[in-house]
């Protein structure tokens, strides 16, 4: 994610973009790597709750993944292998029309389960073929199956659910989830804003395969995640069957839907790059950034290593006047007031650093963002402008009382701090760190590593560091000490 405020001449990756506000957050108060606990508070809006009872053998799986910051998203008790979504929008109405069919295994003998989804409503639900009893409380959709379901076995649940999905706003204003435009919608999902649209196990930790079929009036279009399967008309619908093969987490999940000119064409490494490009936008009409992704795939791949996904692109949209770019997968979203060469550059390196290595928690955030950083001070320095050095000397020069030293990107406070500027240009502040104590040539072998290395998995800040300190043969205390976890600005 990139936000859109213009400081120095580029785009600063400053953005609070996308934060719920009305999740409780918990303090990051625990050290290094701490799991808050955060309990979960509510009333129970249909009813009351499913007893927590011994049910024919099994437990209620937990209501949360207990995230440090974000502890009611996510589920307990499963892991989700594959979503196959199929969707029907309307955009003059509004109304959204699902069936999530979700392929899980049990982890832990199970009486019921939940699923995060908000503002939405269930009309029936069935585990393995049979009903399930539902229950919505807030966030909380529980499934309480016929017979219990026992650790290590695969299930399948069936949710059938519609209404007007809402748009999640945080205290800065700022919007996600579900975002109607003026012909269609856009979905944006980080951190919490994929619930508004489907049911799932929505915490970065939990990673599957997805197939998405959207049907929408004929004269706009669905984009989504990955390979487009299929496309069909009945009538005065179309339908669009899109399929992403590789892991992704929901919150980078997307749906588009509007009218765009579709650009297409392939990477020198035979990667199809599919965009779309919104036809009200007036944006980019001479193909002029576009025109470069090719040079740009081009260039990552030597920065980083192949490719993780089987197609890319970009979606241009006017979003919903949102203020941000997210890397949603493949097919990185960005608004059409920010669609420029560094903001392309940034959320294509999230497909590394972000979506292919995943953050465990919501704390790992400044992986993602500092190495995005790091990518749009790499490529400046690779195309005859201000070097890396350069950028870390201007930034490392602003006073001590700078935003920028609120706190170590490593531990953000609150929630609300995920994707403030210590998370982004401190944490590229740490890569850079790192590249002087190894030097060149080993820090690009590392930087080329450390996505293969965690290739469609996840990892923690102290991977990260392990990683870095076995590669380079020694301990880097001073660098993580002063720069990663220190308070204050570092000398």
């Amino acid at each position: 994610m990139i936000g859109c405020v213009k400081t120095s001449g580029r785009l600063a990756a400053c953005a609070v973009a996308g934060l719920l506000a009305a999740l409780p957050a918990c303090s990051a108060s625990e050290g290094r790597g701490g799991a808050g606990a955060g309990a979960r508070t509510g009333a129970d809006t249909a009813g009351t709750r499913a007893p927590a009872a011994v049910f024919r053998g099994g437990h209620p799986g937990a209501a949360g993944a207990r995230d440090p910051y974000f502890p009611e998203l996510g589920n307990g008790g499963y892991d989700v292998s594959h979503y196959a979504l199929t969707l029907a929008y309307d955009p003059g109405s509004g109304h959204l029309k699902g069936t999530a069919e979700i392929t899980a295994k049990a982890t832990a003998d199970l009486s019921s389960f939940n699923l995060d989804l908000l503002g939405l409503e269930v009309r029936s639900a069935t585990v393995d073929g049979r009903t399930a009893q539902v229950r919505q409380d807030g966030q909380e959709l529980t499934l309480r199956p016929p017979a219990h379901l026992r650790k290590g076995a695969s299930f399948r649940s069936v949710v059938h659910y519609e209404g007007k999905p809402e748009s999640i706003t945080h205290d800065h204003g700022w919007r996600e989830g579900w975002l109607r435009t003026d012909n269609g919608a856009v979905a944006f999902g980080e951190p919490t804003g994929s619930m508004s649209w489907f049911p799932g196990n929505h915490h970065p930790s939990d990673k599957a395969s997805y197939d998405i079929t959207v049907t929408v009036p004929k004269e706009v279009q669905a984009i989504s995640n990955g390979v487009l399967r299929a496309r069909r008309t009945s009538g005065d619908r179309a339908t669009f069957h899109w399929h992403q093969a590789e892991p992704m987490a929901s919150h980078v999940a997307t749906v588009a839907i509007g009218s765009y000119d579709i650009k297409t064409s392939r990477t020198r490494s035979g990667i199809p790059v599919v965009s779309a490009m919104d036809t009200t936008a007036g944006v980019d009409e001479d193909g002029a950034v576009l025109g470069r992704f090719p040079e740009i795939m081009e260039w990552a791949e030597g920065r980083f290593g192949p490719y993780p996904f089987a197609s890319a692109g970009v979606i241009v949209d006017r979003a919903a006047d949102v203020p941000y770019a997210l890397e949603t997968q493949t097919r990185a979203t960005i608004p059409a007031a920010a669609f420029h060469t560094t903001n392309v550059v940034h959320e294509l390196a999230h497909q590394w650093f972000g979506n292919s290595v995943t953050p465990r928690t919501w704390r790992d955030m400044w992986l993602n963002e500092g190495f995005a950083t790091y990518a749009e001070w790499l490529w400046t320095e690779d195309h005859g402008g201000a070097s890396a050095q350069d950028h870390f000397d201007r930034n490392h020069a602003k006073a001590a009382d700078d935003d920028e030293w609120d706190f170590p990107p490593a531990e953000p406070p609150t929630a609300s701090d995920i994707s403030r500027q210590p998370v982004y240009v401190r944490g590229a502040m740490v890569i850079h760190k790192i590249r002087q104590a190894v030097g060149d040539e080993d820090f690009r072998a590392l930087v080329r590593g450390w996505p293969l290395s965690r290739r469609h998995g996840h990892a923690s800040t102290e991977d990260f560091t392990a990683y870095v300190e076995a590669r380079a043969g020694r301990d880097l205390d001073t660098i993580w000490d002063a720069w990663l976890y220190g308070d204050g600005k570092p000398a």
